[in-house]
Formats: structure tokens, sequence, C-alpha cells
């Protein structure tokens, strides 16, 4: 009987694996293809076209090297 259960849950598992793999991937390609998960409203002009050239990207550093230390002579 132990060796039923074992190989009904194994079944039953690599199954489920499976499916969230199809459900998984279906979803991702849903994602990808349709533009709301991406293009925020700010993106838009007022009749609703996409602005690609006002599209600005800021990029912030970490900046460790601080002046105001003072060296322990």
């Amino acid at each position: 009987m132990l060796a039923v259960t074992l190989t009904i849950s194994t079944l039953v598992s690599i199954m489920f694996f499976f499916v969230g793999g199809v459900v998984g991937w279906l979803a991702k390609e849903h994602f990808y293809t349709s533009n709301v998960a991406f293009i925020h409203p700010e993106m838009f002009d007022e009749n609703g076209n996409v602005l690609p050239d006002e599209i600005l990207a800021v990029r912030f550093e970490n900046d460790y090297d601080y002046d105001d230390e003072e060296d322990d002579n």
C-alpha cells in the first residue's frame, strides 16, 4: 500500500509541476504582450499616444567617499 501511495503522490506532484509551468509560461507571455503592466500613465500624451522621446532615465549611485571624515592620526 505504501508503494501505491508513493507512486500516486509522485505522479500527482510531477503533473502539478508541469501544469504550473505551463500556466506560468502563459501568464508571462500574456503580461509581456499586453502593455498594461509596463506602461505608466505618465508616458501618454493627452490623446493616449505613447511619448517615447520624452522618457527620462535617472540613475542614482551610492557615493561612500565622504569629505567630512576625520583622520585618526
